[in-house]
Formats: structure tokens, sequence, C-alpha cells
């Protein structure tokens, strides 16, 4: 048997259950990454996360080179590449890790459609600790709540451990032609703005299983107390490698228990972090269906999981006041030393992005659809399930929400959590210099006043409360 293993957001070798049964298959088997920016179900990417795929991908091209088995490129709508790849190379089965966004769905119908031409089609345990479907509530619904959710994965039996990668591969006897990987064109080149990017990261399987040991060694006895301090390195740094896939969440659970085990460093606080991006995966999962049509729902990004906010009174955006965000020239520091470190590196620390999040939505009353499309591009860890449910939880209309009247004041937590200025003093010094863009207080009182205002309307409808 010929198999067909189509890499989405896994690039890895280690803990990849598709290429690791399509290892055994005798006939050997042909590595496929599709680049999927048509389909309806999926989101094109970001400017730092095509660079982050760029090279992401060459280096599991040189993986798998190694091991004989050469990385077949293609591009266009997965259904239809997928079926090309599996007529030229004359795959009897396909296999792939699962996905829990929308695009689940375009995975089914493709593989009923493989399914009906008698070619195999399997799919494993993908990128998330628990799969969606296996932890609910009580009654059977999905939890709207993090501390009731992660208690209820914590009482699911352990993740399993995760699989060793092959020893050995086989390449199928007929490879299909592949695409140039430059010819792509994912990287940045007039101007080439990614020289920051890469100063900070090396994308890949290998620097990932590195990162992981640097922070349990180095910086995971802080990390509980000094999380929060952006001008601290005690930060994983791990999030754009599980965004990728270049190691599972698997790994990073049994590798942080053993060495917990071998050392006494805590690590709860850690995993627990692994268990919010579980949650924004898992509520992505709950809304990501079909409509009546059969097409996929408006995504995460597109509509609020409150539907209450619908009618939020946003500010149209101020031009002056968006740039100045966008640039970091607010003249409040710790949103300043944010915005330019997400600019130069393609990353922000959790902390500030929460305060940066805050002032768009809060102290200028922008939808916050508009900072997670900024962040989107950006971020070289940007998802379809993280990004758009962080955004949601700041902005009040996501599940578990921050509650409406929690605004970040930027100043106040420059002073908490940055009080010698050592961070702002690393991406913007030159803010303290920069007038102030608006008013915290007079910004504050007109936010909660426009919160209050969609409090309120349901009564006047009739309609019962706010819930």
């Amino acid at each position: 048997m010929t198999a067909l293993i189509w890499f989405r957001d896994d690039l890895r070798l280690a803990d990849h259950a598709a290429l690791r049964a399509g290892a055994a298959d005798p006939a050997g088997l042909v590595a496929l990454y599709v680049l999927d920016e048509e389909s309806a179900e999926t989101r094109p990417l970001g400017g730092a996360a095509r660079w982050w795929l760029h090279e992401s991908l060459a280096q599991l091209r040189a993986s798998l080179a190694a091991m004989g088995v050469p990385l077949v490129l293609r591009s266009g709508p997965a259904e239809r590449v997928v079926g090309d790849v599996v007529d030229e190379c004359g795959a009897d089965r396909v296999l792939w890790n699962r996905r829990y966004g929308a695009e689940r769905h375009l995975d089914a119908r493709l593989k009923a459609a493989l399914r009906g031409r008698g070619i195999a089609a399997h799919s494993f345990h993908g990128g998330l600790l628990f799969e969606p479907g296996t932890v609910a509530t009580a009654t059977g619904t999905p939890y709207r709540v993090y501390t009731p959710f992660w208690r209820a994965c914590l009482a699911q039996p352990a993740p399993a451990e995760p699989l060793p990668a092959p020893e050995t591969l086989t390449p199928a006897a007929h490879q299909p032609a592949s695409d140039s990987l430059d010819s792509w064109e994912l990287q940045p080149t007039t101007p080439d703005w990614a020289g920051g990017l890469a100063a900070r990261w090396i994308p890949g399987e290998q620097t990932a299983l590195a990162h992981l040991d640097r922070f349990l060694e180095e910086r995971a006895p802080e990390y509980r107390a000094r999380r929060d301090f952006p001008a601290v390195d005690v930060g994983s740094e791990l999030s754009p490698y599980l965004r990728w896939g270049e190691m599972s969440p698997r790994t990073v659970w049994h590798t942080a228990l053993a060495a917990a085990t071998e050392t006494g460093v805590d690590v709860g606080m850690f995993l627990s972090e692994l268990g919010w991006r579980e949650f924004a995966w898992h509520t992505l999962f709950h809304h990501s269906g079909l409509d009546a049509a059969g097409e996929a729902a408006p995504g995460l990004h597109e509509r609020g999981l409150n539907p209450q906010f619908d009618g939020f009174p946003w500010r149209r955006p101020d031009p002056r006041e968006l740039t100045a965000w966008q640039r970091g020239e607010t003249g409040f520091g710790v949103v300043d030393a944010g915005m330019r470190e997400l600019w130069q590196s393609g990353f922000m620390h959790n902390r500030v992005r929460m305060v940066t999040a805050s002032f768009l939505t809060k102290n200028l009353l922008t939808d916050w659809r508009v900072g997670e499309a900024w962040f989107w591009d950006t971020l070289v860890d940007a998802d379809t399930a993280s990004n758009p449910f962080n955004w949601q939880w700041v902005a009040g209309c996501g599940v578990d929400a921050a509650p409406y009247f929690r605004v970040f004041n930027p100043e106040t937590q420059q002073k908490k959590f940055d009080p010698e200025g050592r961070y702002v003093d690393r991406w913007a010094p030159e803010s303290v210099m920069l007038p102030q863009l608006v008013d915290l207080r007079e910004t504050r009182v007109r936010a909660l006043a426009a919160y209050e205002s969609i409090k309120l309307a349901p009564r006047e409808r009739g309609e019962g409360g706010a819930g």
C-alpha cells in the first residue's frame, strides 16, 4: 500500500500519528503539504505567519529528506489538490491529523469523497490534549467558564504519551512533482521587513524541543511568580511552535511533568496555560458549525460569541488613533512598547497583549475585530482559535470574558509590572516624550457608558436581563 500523509498545522516528525501509521506501508509514502487559501473554511495567513510557515516547511523538508522522503508542496483548494495528488501517486490511503475549526467540515467532505472512490482515508488525534466532544458539562453542553472546563479536563484520563518519531521512512516509488517553496512568495521582499523575526526566532521541530528544555531548566522555577513581568525572561515562548505543530501539546505536557518529578519545579501554572489554549480550541469547535445552506458559519474572528454585543456602539475607527496604536505612538509606555515589540519581533508578552487590547477596545472604543485582524497579520503565533478568542475575552463578548467594567489602565499596569521601566526602555524609550493620545479617565467613563447601554437594552425591549 502507498500512503499519502497530508501535513497541516503539524509540521513535525515526533508525535505525529498519521505519519507513524503511514510509515508501516510497504509501498512507501508520499508527504504532502497544501497551501490552501482558497477554500471557504480556511482563513488566509497574515504576513508574520507566512514568514514562519516558509521557514518551518524548509525545516520539515530537510528532516524528511534526511530520511529519504521528499516533501511535496502544492497550492490550491485542498479538496481538489489532495485528490489530484492521490491520482498522480496512486495512493491507496490518505492519512492526516485532525483539525478542530471550520476546516474539519472540509476534511469530512474529502474523507467521504476518497472513501467513495475506494481509497481509505483515516484521521487521527490532532494538536490538542483532549479532543472536543470528550469534555462537556453534566448536561452535555460545552463549558463557557475556564476553571470548571480545566477541572473537567484534569478529571479525564491523562493525555497519551507522545509517539516517537519513526526510525525509518520509505518513500513511495512515484513521487508527484512539487511546487518550489520560493514560488509561494511567503517571505517578504519589497520591503523585507522580517529581519526582526529572523533575529528572534528559528522555526522548526528541533528548535521547539530545545526551547522547551531551556524553559524547564532555566525559567520554570520563576514562572509562577514572575510571568506577568514583561521585562523578565521567564516565559516559555512556545506558542508559535505549538501553533505550527512543530511540537505537540502532549510532548509539552509529559516533558513538563517529567521535569517536575525530577526537579520538583512547579509546572501547574504553566500547564494551565496549555489549558487556556485547549479552552480556546474547544470553544472554536463548538462555534464553527454549518449554516442551513451547509456553508461554514461566520468564524470566531467575525462574530462575537455573546449576541448581545451585536448592537454594541463601537466608534468608527479614527485613522489617527488607530495608526498611533499600531505604531506604538500613543504616549502610554507599556502600550507603545508592546506594539513595537509586536511589529519588530512578531510577538508580544501575554500581560501586554491584554493591556494593548483593552486600550484599543475600551479607551479607543474600537471594534475588537480591528485589533484581532492586526494581531492576525503581525503575530507569528496567531491561530484561528486563540487569537479571536483572546480578543473577545478582553472585549467582553466571549466566553468567560473579562467583566465589561475591567479596563486595564496602562499607567497602573506599567507601575505594577514594569516598575523600573525596563520593558518600556527596551522597546519604546521615546514614548515618555510623546503626548498621550487620550485621557484615560474620560475614555474609561465613555466605555462604561457604552457597555451599560447594551446591558440595559434587552430590559427596555422586554426581553429579560443581560444573562
